[in-house]
């Protein structure tokens, strides 16, 4: 990509997006909040793409935004509404990706950086990470679809007790709380998350969209709307080319196209 504090990387059917600011820990300023959303769109696109495994440079996830870079008082609230809308454009990018995305936290993961990070169907964090909503340090409010995502993730007063103390946490409570499936080694991160893109390699990528669609939904849909859901997902995964090979290979006696974890 020409935006260089953006590297995509594509390892068999799996991309990496990594942050790369490492010096001032992966923080985000404008053009990397637009590069970020441009790969998100770009690997969505591309069918050879799998899933997606977003990560950061030189040891960190990201520090959220670039403080440096924001200024104070030089402009007008509607002109600071205005300039949040490539945060919004960048969490539908998150939103919209309907292919497995895997964060492997390392380091900090702090405001915007652990907001991006509970866009992830899975997150991996190091031993060393350590998270924090930073926002109220800095008399600021939580950003890129952290009011949506945390109460969802860990519960309605957990989302009020990480926003309102700013307070940093590490990798055992992120995994306590569920933010988190599993705690590793710093070394072991990303091997552990490539193995886990890769498992996804056979699977059928409309069952998975459809199924990612619905869990997204099903917080705020009532037990009719997510019947009705089921049922014309169900129609359109059951009249794909992938069901009627696997319907083929299982009266073969085959093995499956997808297997978790992934073997051979």
């Amino acid at each position: 990509m020409a935006n260089s504090s953006v590297l995509i990387e594509r390892i068999g059917g799996s991309a990496v997006i990594t942050l790369n600011r490492p010096a001032v820990k992966n923080a985000i300023d404008s053009a990397t909040a637009d590069a970020i959303a441009v790969a998100l769109r770009t690997l969505r696109a591309d069918e050879e793409v799998l899933a997606v495994v977003l990560t950061g440079a030189g040891g960190d996830f990201c520090a959220g935004g670039d403080v440096k870079g924001m200024g104070a008082g030089e402009r007008t609230v509607e002109q600071r509404r205005a300039g949040m809308s490539r945060y919004r454009e960048l969490a539908q990018a998150f939103m919209a990706l309907d292919k497995p995305l895997i964060a492997a936290v390392d380091g900090v993961a702090f405001g915007a950086g652990l907001s991006m990070a509970l866009f992830a169907d899975i997150v991996l964090v190091s031993t060393r990470a350590r998270l924090a909503m930073v926002f109220h340090r800095m008399g600021l409010v939580p950003d890129v679809g952290a009011f949506f995502n945390l109460p969802r993730i860990v519960g309605l007063q957990r989302a009020k007790e990480l926003i309102y103390s700013a307070r940093e946490f590490g990798a055992d409570e992120a995994v306590r709380m569920d933010l988190a499936l599993e705690a590793l080694p710093p070394e072991a991160l990303l091997p552990r998350a490539m193995e886990l893109a890769g498992s996804f390699e056979g699977t059928s990528p409309i069952a998975f969209s459809l199924s990612k669609r619905a869990l997204q939904a099903s917080l705020q849909g009532d037990f009719d709307t997510m019947l009705e859901m089921e049922a014309s997902s169900q129609a359109i995964a059951g009249s794909s080319a992938y069901v009627r090979e696997s319907i083929r290979r299982f009266g073969a006696k085959e093995p499956a196209q997808f297997r978790w974890p992934r073997r051979g």
